[in-house]
């Protein structure tokens, strides 16, 4: 059989970056406003910011972000108190899943801000204009740059678009995805009920909960799993709850006791010893041999 080859989608593009800059203010800074055709963050590394947009007036402070859309009038100042650095990004995406940041305020996790933090570095060796001018229009790039640069700005700034979608959709996606695959079971019961239960991973569920909710007898309930998958509907369930923080724990985004209260765990005590039970290790012994693995050195061909 011939090798056939796998077209992958590309499901947030990057056409062009306007400007990178990161600004150091006074405490009077104020800045007037504009409106123009593409993209903008702003988000707040330090001190406290106060921007006007369209739809009223916002205050950020230290990791918040407020995005502006094509042609959205937004004004900065600095709030008087402190001075604040400001991070300011612009850029043209026509992809329908930057819907999602429309009239948006978030805030950056400690991942985010790392990639931003890899965005500016990157820029510094891409452009020769200085990152510091909050009026300039049009960033020139070195008569010499490191390889791979300006790839890397778009893939930095694509991965970090990417990054914010998933984790501020977290409940929304599959707590399950390719562990739990429904096509492999045959019985159509089974599949809605495994659908059931990935809606509702972060609850605490009891057999009647499940029962009554998928009309099916406890009794058969508990056959039609073992038959299955050699356990009964709660212990898969648990499971099912334990893969789902191992993810969370991979992404790294929450602690553990966020995490078990994420999941509705009465107590991180419970959760640990749950999650040992059922991993064979605890998660704090889990997260480190995934930090292991990905801190190995790559070796070299």
């Amino acid at each position: 059989m011939a090798y056939q080859s796998v077209s992958l989608d590309q499901e947030l593009f990057i056409k062009s970056i306007y400007t990178i800059h990161y600004y150091e203010y006074q405490n009077d800074f104020h800045f007037d406003g504009e409106r123009h055709d593409f993209w903008e963050f702003q988000c707040v590394d330090t001190g406290a910011a106060e921007v006007v947009t369209d739809n009223g007036c916002h205050t950020l402070s230290r990791g918040q972000v407020i995005f502006h859309r094509p042609n959205e009038f937004h004004t900065l100042k600095a709030t008087g108190k402190t001075a604040p650095s400001i991070i300011v990004i612009s850029f043209s995406c026509d992809s329908p899943c930057m819907e999602f940041f429309e009239n948006k305020i978030l805030t950056f996790s400690e991942t985010e801000r790392s990639i931003l933090g890899r965005i500016i570095a990157e820029a510094r060796n891409c452009f020769e204009t200085p990152l510091d001018d909050p009026y300039l229009e049009q960033m020139i790039k070195k008569p010499e740059i490191s390889f791979g640069s300006q790839q890397l700005l778009t893939l930095y700034l694509e991965e970090l678009l990417i990054h914010v979608i998933r984790r501020y959709t977290i409940a929304h996606y599959s707590a399950s995805a390719g562990i739990y695959d429904p096509c492999q079971t045959t019985s159509d019961t089974c599949r809605k009920i495994i659908h059931y239960l990935e809606q509702h991973v972060r609850e605490t569920l009891t057999i009647q909960d499940i029962s009554r909710n998928n009309m099916i007898g406890r009794s058969q309930l508990q056959k039609l799993f073992r038959e299955e998958y050699q356990c009964g509907v709660i212990e898969f369930f648990s499971r099912m709850k334990i893969d789902f923080a191992k993810q969370l724990i991979r992404e790294n985004e929450m602690n553990f006791t966020q995490i078990s209260d994420f999941l509705s765990y009465s107590s991180i005590h419970y959760f640990s010893r749950q999650f040992k039970k059922l991993s064979g290790m605890t998660p704090t012994e889990y997260a480190t041999s995934i930090k292991a693995l990905s801190e190995r050195p790559q070796r070299q061909n």
